[in-house]
Parts: C-alpha cells; sequence; structure tokens
C-alpha cells in the first residue's frame, strides 16, 4: 500500500529544515507522461504524509528532539514506523493514534502552510517544525503522484 508510487529518491538527502522552509532542492529524474518531471517538488497532485501536529510550540519541539536524537542528527532519514511512534506519544490530532498517518490527500484538501509544506517536502524527508492555523506540525512525506 502505498509502495507502488514513486522511488525514493536521493532527492531528501535528510535535510530535514530545508524542506520545512520550501526548500530548494528538486528532483530531476521524475517520469512524467508529459515530459516534465513528476518529483519535482510542488508540481505532484497528490502527498501520501504522516504528522505530528501539538498545540505548544514546546511539545511539538520535544518531538523534533526525538526525532533529530534518533535520526536526523545523523542525516538518516526517519523509517515510517519510528516516526509513527514518535506522533502516537506526541501527535494531539485524532490522526497521531494512526502514527499521524494521514493518507492520500489531494492537493487544495489542507489549510495554506500545511499544504505547502506537505508538496513542497521531498518523499522520505522529514520538515523542522512549523507553525499553521492548527498549531505546530512536523510532517514525514511518504508519497507523492499526479
Amino acid at each position: 500500500m502505498g509502495k507502488d508510487s514513486k522511488p525514493k529518491e536521493a532527492a531528501s538527502k535528510g535535510k530535514s529544515k530545508q524542506a520545512a522552509s520550501g526548500g530548494d532542492e528538486s528532483t530531476s529524474k521524475g517520469k512524467g507522461k508529459s515530459g516534465k518531471s513528476s518529483d519535482e517538488l510542488g508540481t505532484c497532485t497528490y502527498v501520501k504524509a504522516r504528522h505530528i501536529l501539538c498545540e505548544k510550540q514546546g511539545r511539538i519541539n520535544e518531538a523534533y528532539k526525538k526525532l533529530e536524537e534518533g535520526w536526523l542528527s545523523n542525516g538518516d532519514k526517519v523509517p515510517p514506523a519510528e516516526f509513527a511512534k514518535v506522533a502516537q506519544e506526541y501527535s494531539e490530532c485524532p490522526s497521531g493514534k494512526k502514527g499521524g498517518d494521514l493518507g492520500w490527500f489531494p492537493r487544495g484538501k489542507m489549510a495554506g502552510p500545511f499544504q505547502e509544506v506537505a508538496f513542497n517536502t521531498p518523499v522520505g524527508a522529514t520538515t523542522a517544525p512549523f507553525k499553521s492555523t492548527h498549531g505546530y506540525h512536523i510532517i514525514l512525506c511518504e508519497g507523492r503522484k499526479n
């Protein structure tokens, strides 16, 4: 499930802070049907993601610190199963019970900053904490497709 989307590429390179700020990384190995790269950040139609949502900035920072200590500080990607454990522990969103799994969602479904960050995060990358209208988030992008 979800494994038949795009292959995980070297685009994420573990640089989570760039992903959260909109990032300046892009991929050029897409297999778009129209000749354009379907993997370029911000151009896909659907994203599969997990997230952690906290009302307080201090709590989201605690969750991010756990991710940093385990993987991000070494430049590693956070495995989805491990991200799910942190989401279950820290997320205040109902999706937290499912490990923060939001499944596949189309462009236009999520609110402003969340959508912008989700659609501009490379597959496999974890964002730094950021604020939206609902609170503070961390996103793990698991897939992209058109």
